[in-house]
């Protein structure tokens, strides 16, 4: 046994804990509690092998998995973007390289280059895990506001084209989702939860 990778590994693992402090700006269903950043990556992970049949292309479920759990990791340090935020761009990606490189490398070096490399695609998008990935980021907080009367929409005056355009990101990964994401989206303007401009 190698003790000094050993002493790395629980490094990270205690560095780690301090997602579960990063607040997120969705509240969990049907309620005013703010979800933080522990349990939306936990969510996303049951959901992804949960919903893993509707993806399009097939996918690597474990890949997947990994990638919703680390994907906001680098919050630790680079904070939490609200998609909706119109002062700050959401893909702070030069912060969150910084970010990931000193989290992930508290690790032995051969799993720290996994994890950034499971990270990079994640943010990349380009392949099939991370299309799917990326779907399920942005299920779930549209399946949080439809349950919270349009929970941060209302909140924060989110229009109906920026959350099209934000969730349309769903297609990607699942024509199935997005078809069933539309019709949430398309009900929220119904009922008068989402405004159009």
């Amino acid at each position: 046994m190698n003790t000094e990778d050993l002493l790395n590994q629980i490094a990270f693992i205690k560095e780690i804990d301090k997602v579960k402090y990063i607040q997120r700006k969705t509240k969990l269903f049907n309620s005013d509690r703010n979800e933080n950043d522990a349990e939306h990556s936990w969510h996303l992970a049951l959901m992804a092998i949960v919903l893993a049949e509707h993806s399009d292309a097939p996918i690597d479920v474990l890949k997947v998995v990994k990638m919703v759990l680390i994907h906001d990791i680098v919050e630790i340090d680079a904070g939490d973007t609200f998609i909706y935020d119109s002062q700050k761009n959401h893909s702070n990606t030069d912060e969150e390289r910084l970010a990931a490189n000193r989290i992930f490398g508290l690790l032995p070096k051969k799993q720290a280059e996994e994890l950034i490399a499971i990270w990079e695609e994640f943010e990349a998008g380009e392949t099939n895990e991370a299309k799917f990935a990326r779907s399920m980021d942005r299920l779930e907080p549209l399946l949080q506001n439809t349950s919270n009367n349009g929970g941060t929409w209302k909140e924060f005056g989110v229009s109906y084209d920026k959350v099209y355009e934000k969730k349309s990101v769903i297609k990607e990964g699942s024509r199935i989702l997005w078809s069933y994401a539309e019709g949430l989206i398309n009900e929220s303007v119904e009922k008068g939860i989402l405004k159009k401009e």
